[in-house]
């Protein structure tokens, strides 16, 4: 049997160079980095990961370079979301060809669909999905996946194994395990909210795909093994710390340039986005660089640049 799908799991961004090409040896640098910071896993092309702003193509060949430089150490769930469900089929194909333990795949976004369109778009893909999936939930940015939507999912879908839930809300992911572990005691619950890290670990969360766990992944790991032992005042001490950096971060440039900003703190050359900026941006950027670099080394971050 396939190990459950646990601890943090880190969404990270694609160095690009100075022509905005993927820098495909600075990506696997980073994968490498991330391992011997010990996240527990991977999440190439997620919303941190700016899948949108790639071509097909660069997202699978995103998804080769993460899985050739994880090299089986820790396990890769690899975004597979695309505009409809047989391209959704072809990429799922591609992850596994690729090594990847499961992929990840958004309720469909630009429609605002209701709860049974979702679930049929969702059975449609794990009929025919030669990987296994777990669901995203972001509902900011996309049709929003309900607990009894998951629930049916999961009760009549065995390939379906587990969620990515952002919206934050800690009622919505206990009601969600209170309708999903009695029949699925194995499926994957992850918060994609770094700010309720430690608050849903101890509600019963399997982990966390956070894009700060990419700019200070010592802390994200450290307050899930504190969380999972039992240290509520390490892990709450830790998940203030991850706090404050996140909402430095988050809050300083639109989402996700601020991460592509505080990974280049981290040593990373990460290049220029993709999104066109203006001088005004490029600037609060740079400022919210040395704002970061400050904060890291107050918090007695090594390694900042």
């Amino acid at each position: 049997m396939t190990a459950p799908i646990t601890g943090i799991l880190t969404p990270h961004m694609v160095p690009l160079d100075g022509q905005g090409r993927i820098d495909e040896d600075e990506l696997a640098r980073l994968v490498d980095w991330l391992i011997g910071k010990r996240v527990h896993g991977l999440y190439p092309n997620g919303s941190t990961g700016e899948f949108l702003r790639f071509t097909v193509g660069e997202r699978r060949r995103i998804v080769e370079i993460t899985c050739q430089a994880a090299a089986g150490r820790v396990p890769v769930v690899a975004g597979a979301a695309e505009a409809n469900v047989a391209e959704t089929l072809a990429a799922c194909e591609h992850c596994l060809d690729c090594g990847a333990r499961a992929v990840a795949i958004v309720a469909p976004f630009y429609y605002r669909l209701p709860a049974e369109s979702v679930y049929a778009y969702f059975a449609a893909i794990a009929r025919d999905s030669p990987i296994d999936v777990t669901l995203y939930n972001i509902p900011l940015l996309a049709s929003p996946i309900d607990v009894p939507t998951v629930a049916r999912l999961a009760a009549e879908f065995p390939r379906i194994i587990g969620i990515k839930d952002s919206s934050g809300d800690i009622g919505q992911m206990i009601r969600l395990l209170a309708a999903v572990r009695p029949v699925r005691p194995e499926f994957a619950v992850l918060t994609g909210w770094e700010g309720a890290l430690v608050p849903m670990i101890l509600a019963g969360c399997d982990g966390g795909t956070h894009a700060t766990s990419a700019v200070v992944p010592e802390l994200t790991r450290a307050a899930f093994d504190a969380a999972k032992a039992g240290d509520l005042a390490t892990a709450f001490a830790l998940q203030h710390r991850i706090t404050r950096v996140f909402d430095v971060v988050f809050g300083g440039a639109e989402f996700p340039e601020g991460f592509r900003v505080a990974t280049g703190v981290r040593g990373f050359k990460m290049g220029p986005s993709r999104q066109p900026a203006t001088a005004e941006q490029h600037a609060a950027r740079a400022r919210l660089a040395d704002r970061v670099r400050r904060l890291l080394i107050e918090e007695g971050i090594e390694g900042i640049k």
